[in-house]
């Protein structure tokens, strides 16, 4: 089998157990679907007890899915090789005759099928319950601005694969610590714009979950409350998931290469 071949098997592979672990136990559909999507009500239920454009209750219903994507990449993307190492299993990814990005890349069309059952229930809520709408001439812009979103999202997922593996649980501590503050400055719940120019650009320069979702905003909601024109959200997102991967390939090519140096995979400090 050529090199190709074997790639595409672990891809399959990788996302199939994703997949299938998802929806494995009953109970977890639950806590994965309708529980998430309360906090996603308690928003709009604000919104409109103080009288809030319209407006918000979409960015809210978007900022919910997003959500999910993110959470997704933070804990099923960047943790999993350093979950893998505390399993026994990462021995086996190591001397599999396949590049580690194929793993991360299976793992990751996984993670995107196994969360959007959660999307589409927030989008669900939003639709038939709150009666959300959105522009139908824009859905088709915002699907595949959602798509190169979701590949710039899950290169910073494979970049700091990586990392997390380096810095071991310290990265771990960090991320948590991290979660909040990344919901605040990516606007999940208010345009992007409100938080002033400086930590908007700063924000949008480092987090494509920022840049998607108010690209996002504007095509399917219309413009006049972006941060920035659509086009130059949607190159600068393709500017970023070209980045994040291209450093995902070095990092994990760096993590190899200490492996074999030094026989480990964590700083001696860790």
């Amino acid at each position: 089998m050529t090199a190709l071949g074997r790639n595409l098997r672990a891809i399959r592979a990788r996302a199939w157990i994703r997949v299938v672990a998802a929806n494995r136990e009953l109970s977890w559909l639950l806590f994965d679907t309708l529980l998430p999507a309360l906090a996603t009500a308690g928003y709009i239920f604000v919104y409109r007890a103080l009288g809030a454009p319209a407006a918000y209750e979409a960015y809210v219903v978007l900022g919910g899915v997003m959500t999910a994507f993110w959470m997704n990449v933070l804990w099923g993307m960047a943790a999993q090789f350093f979950w893998e190492k505390d399993m026994g299993n990462l021995d086996i990814y190591m001397m599999a005759p396949i590049s580690r990005m194929s793993i991360l890349l299976g793992m990751a069309v996984g993670g995107m099928l196994g969360t959007a059952m959660r999307s589409t229930v927030i989008l669900a809520l939003g639709l038939v319950v709150f009666r959300i709408r959105f522009e139908v001439s824009g859905l088709a812009a915002a699907a595949g601005i959602f798509l190169l979103s979701l590949t710039a999202l899950y290169g910073l997922g494979m970049m700091l694969s990586s990392l997390f593996l380096l810095f071991g649980r310290g990265a771990q501590r960090w991320a948590t610590v991290a979660q909040e503050p990344v919901y605040l400055v990516s606007g999940f719940y208010f345009p992007l714009r409100d938080l002033g120019f400086p930590l908007a650009a700063a924000s949008a320069s480092l987090l494509p979950l920022a840049l998607g979702l108010d690209a996002i905003r504007q095509t399917a909601l219309g413009p006049g409350t972006g941060f920035l024109p659509v086009h130059v959200e949607t190159a600068a997102l393709a500017a970023l998931a070209a980045l994040f991967l291209l450093c995902a390939r070095r990092t994990l090519q760096a993590m190899e290469s200490r492996a074999k140096r030094e026989g480990s995979l964590t700083l001696k400090w860790e």
